[in-house]
C-alpha cells in the first residue's frame, strides 16, 4: 500500500510511499514539509478599519478560538507577520499606507480581505468619493471573505483555505541544482 503514481503523488499533501509492518515510512518532498510547518503557524497582521475589526476579535476568543489553525499571534508590525488580513473599507487616504505595510511583510506574503468592505467598497462606495472600490485595488488579494460583516466561522474557512493554498506552493522546484 502505497503511491503509484506520480499524479497520486502529486494529489497528497503528505504522501506514504512505503507502509510496514509497524508502521510507515514518510518520504515527502522538502516541499511539501516547508510548507506543512509554514501554513500551521502563520502570523496575522490586522488592518481593520470598520466593524469587521470586531468580527475578527471574535475570531480570536475562546469560543472559536484561531489558534488552533495556527493563526494564534497577530501581530500589530508587518516585518513580524506573514499574512495581513483587511477589514473594514479603506479611504484613499489609507491606500498608501496599507500598499507600505503591505511591501514590509516578507515574502511569502498573503492578504485575506474580510467583509463587504473590503471586498467591493461596501455600501460606503457609492455615496462616498474617498471610498476605495475593494482592497485588490491596492495590493494583491489572496482570499476573500464575503459579508458584512462575516461571521466568525466565515473567517475560519478562509484561513483554512489559505493553509491548503499555502501547503500547495512550490518553494524550491528548480532551485537546488544537482
Amino acid at each position: 500500500m502505497g503511491i503509484t503514481s506520480k499524479k497520486e503523488f502529486e494529489k497528497n499533501d503528505f504522501p506514504i510511499l512505503e507502509s510496514y509492518e509497524g508502521g510507515s515510512i514518510i518520504l515527502t518532498q522538502l516541499d511539501a514539509l516547508v510548507n506543512w510547518a509554514r501554513s500551521n503557524s502563520v502570523w496575522p497582521l490586522t488592518f481593520g478599519t470598520r466593524c469587521c475589526a470586531i468580527e475578527f476579535m471574535a475570531v480570536g476568543a475562546s469560543r472559536h478560538d484561531m489558534a488552533r489553525f495556527g493563526y494564534e499571534v497577530a501581530r500589530a508590525t508587518p516585518r513580524q507577520a506573514d499574512m495581513i488580513i483587511i477589514s473594514g473599507s479603506i479611504n484613499y487616504k489609507m491606500a498608501p499606507v496599507l500598499r507600505r505595510l503591505y511591501d514590509q511583510i516578507a515574502d511569502p506574503k498573503y492578504v485575506i480581505a474580510m467583509g463587504a468592505c473590503a471586498v467591493s467598497g461596501g455600501p460606503f462606495y457609492y455615496n462616498s468619493y474617498s471610498i476605495v472600490k475593494g482592497a485588490d485595488h491596492v495590493i494583491p488579494v489572496d482570499i476573500y471573505v464575503p459579508g458584512c460583516p462575516p461571521r466568525p466561522e466565515a473567517l475560519l474557512y478562509a484561513f483554512l483555505q489559505l493553509q491548503k493554498k499555502i501547503k500547495r506552493e512550490k518553494n524550491f522546484k528548480n532551485k537546488i541544482q544537482k
